[in-house]
């Protein structure tokens, strides 16, 4: 075969699929996710191809990562919306036989919620930059990833306002800046802008831009107000550009020195850092915020996902007043 008749191959399945999520701008971890699904697939059905399998083999697949790999139903869901993915936009197949695939439920749970002491004693278990985006992420109910994507420009310091883009759902929404973060914050950007100032100096300094924002702005990759308020301590290689760039703190840093610091202090709830989301919004609550309002800075499309934190409203059992204590 030669040079011509192998550049002219069909371009491989996994790497169709790569071309599909990236022309719809989905992001770096969804398409990590879709390819592991759509590989783990393939491999359990013993290399078949998708395109000679059906419904009974995509039944096969999610019932074994039910029964065997005892997976939870969110699990099982995006392994199944991988496949979906896969068969209508990469492989074009129509999915009449889709009916037949059952999608799992989830169990619905209650949230794990600190009390304001036990958060207290959480912020006090960490330090430096780990105290600041722990603080941050209590003081304004953002997600994880949402608080380490922020960029400096989305940062109102005059109006004490933080700007989120592209939340989940790709929304944007408006929440507090915490006054006790406001020096802390100024501060930590005084670094931060340093330390972008000998990136330009050593020749990088851009950052990530989603969509097609750096081809319509070029300049704005390097500019300050895009950087990320809190970059990783090392440059790393983009995984779709190869460009040698400093990309935003990794959240697997973030999660565990939360359950570092939860361990340090002895609090013996499971805690996470989206465990601070949820004592966010119940503490909110408990102050007599109003329950749109919370949902609102929360970012919640319907106001039932934000009812479910009046569970813990001034008294357990759904603020009813046990008989035991008349």
């Amino acid at each position: 075969m030669n040079r011509q008749e192998f550049n002219q191959q069909p371009p491989k399945l996994l790497d169709r699929v790569r071309a599909e999520i990236r022309v719809r701008h989905y992001s770096i971890r969804t398409e990590e996710a879709y390819i592991d699904w759509v590989r783990r697939f393939i491999l359990f059905h013993h290399k078949r191809h998708p395109a000679d399998m059906g419904a009974e083999e995509v039944g096969a697949f999610l019932s074994y990562l039910a029964t065997e790999r005892q997976v939870a139903a969110s699990t099982q869901n995006q392994a199944k919306s991988a496949l979906l993915f896969l068969y209508q936009k990469v492989l074009g197949v129509e999915l009449p036989w889709l009916d037949e695939v059952i999608t799992a439920r989830s169990s619905k749970r209650l949230p794990v919620v600190l009390t304001p002491t036990e958060v207290r004693r959480l912020l006090d278990g960490t330090s430096g930059t780990m105290n600041l985006i722990v603080s941050l992420l209590y003081g304004t109910g953002m997600r994880l990833l949402e608080g380490l994507r922020l960029r400096v420009k989305d940062v109102e310091f005059t109006r004490r306002e933080i700007i989120i883009r592209e939340g989940k759902g790709n929304k944007d929404r408006v929440t507090m800046l915490p006054e006790n973060l406001v020096l802390p914050l100024s501060a930590h950007l005084e670094k931060v802008k340093a330390l972008h100032q000998r990136d330009l100096d050593a020749g990088f300094g851009s950052v990530y831009l989603p969509s097609a924002l750096a081809v319509k702005y070029p300049n704005a990759p390097t500019a300050w107000g895009w950087q990320f308020v809190f970059p990783s301590a090392v440059r790393a290689n983009d995984p779709r550009s190869g460009m040698e760039r400093r990309h935003h703190i990794h959240e697997a840093s973030v999660q565990r020195a939360v359950r570092e610091a939860a361990k340090l202090v002895n609090i013996s709830k499971p805690v996470s850092p989206h465990v601070l989301r949820h004592s966010f919004a119940t503490h909110l609550l408990q102050a007599g915020y109003d329950i749109r309002t919370v949902q609102e800075l929360l970012g919640h499309k319907d106001v039932a996902t934000t009812m479910i934190y009046t569970h813990v409203l001034n008294k357990g059992g759904r603020g009813v007043v046990s008989p035991l204590d008349v």
